[in-house]
């Protein structure tokens, strides 16, 4: 989602984390590999050299974005789960760098529009957002949200990964749901019409793809994203052209023949 972030908010909030960052990580910590194992089905599915790895990219997204905690204490799982949500979705881009983020903002639940997450505060219905204009390079979560992405294995729906996606998407200078700069300007047509044959069941009530991605191009993008990683067989199965787009946008090592 896109939203404009009230200035005084989140300038206070930049300047408030930045001043609290702490030393960059020279090595993995112990912790994460348990927290990992327990959470992250895709790390889990990965070889022992392929989770060397994993821990590696995450190691350097920490060092080079904030991520701080507003209203709680942030803990160790917040920030792997965080990483992990940067990481799998670029995993196959070998040296991969986020050049449109940061810093991450965390609340302890879900917000509103002007970032107000008390339990009285109205319209609390926003998970996750990255910001827009003047505030760009900044993503803000909710906690609540964050963790159930990885403690919930069966809903295909996990919020930081959607935020991730929504940052790639932007890679190309328009957020529109059309990842061309992974999948080539050759796939772009058919990506596009597969999409919007799907949109259509969605919004048709034919579809199990959640409802969110029938509401734009940008969405459909991210929240097929989160069923590819999320339940990678299930949407073979069910859905094997568009498992197979995601394949090719996601991992650019695999056979581009549709």
């Amino acid at each position: 989602m896109q939203y404009i972030i009230p200035l005084l908010v989140i300038a206070g909030t930049i300047y408030f984390v930045i001043k609290l960052r702490k030393k960059p990580l020279a090595e993995t910590p112990a912790e994460w590999d348990e927290i990992l194992e327990k959470n992250v089905r895709f790390y889990q599915r990965l070889n022992p050299n392929q989770k060397v790895i994993f821990k590696d990219e995450m190691l350097n997204f920490i060092n080079e974005v904030y991520i701080e905690g507003i209203g709680f204490d942030l803990e160790e799982i917040d920030r792997v789960f965080v990483a992990a949500s940067a990481i799998i979705p670029v995993f196959h881009f070998r040296n991969w760098r986020y050049t449109n983020i940061t810093g991450v903002i965390i609340y302890p639940d879900n917000f509103n529009q002007k970032l107000g997450y008390e339990m009285n505060v109205e319209d609390r219905w926003i998970s996750g957002m990255v910001g827009n204009g003047k505030y760009e390079n900044q993503m803000i979560l909710s906690r609540k949200a964050l963790h159930h992405g990885f403690k919930n294995k069966t809903d295909k729906h996990n919020t930081a990964i959607h935020e991730f996606v929504h940052l790639l998407d932007k890679l190309d200078g328009e957020m529109d749901g059309i990842p061309s700069n992974f999948i080539g300007q050759e796939y772009v047509l058919p990506w596009v019409n597969l999409m919007h044959k799907e949109m259509e069941k969605i919004n048709a009530n034919k579809s199990d793809v959640r409802s969110y991605g029938g509401t734009s191009q940008i969405e459909f993008f991210t929240v097929v994203s989160e069923y590819f990683f999320e339940r990678p067989k299930l949407l073979k199965r069910k859905h094997p052209e568009l498992y197979k787009m995601l394949e090719m946008c996601f991992n650019p090592k695999i056979d581009k023949t549709v």
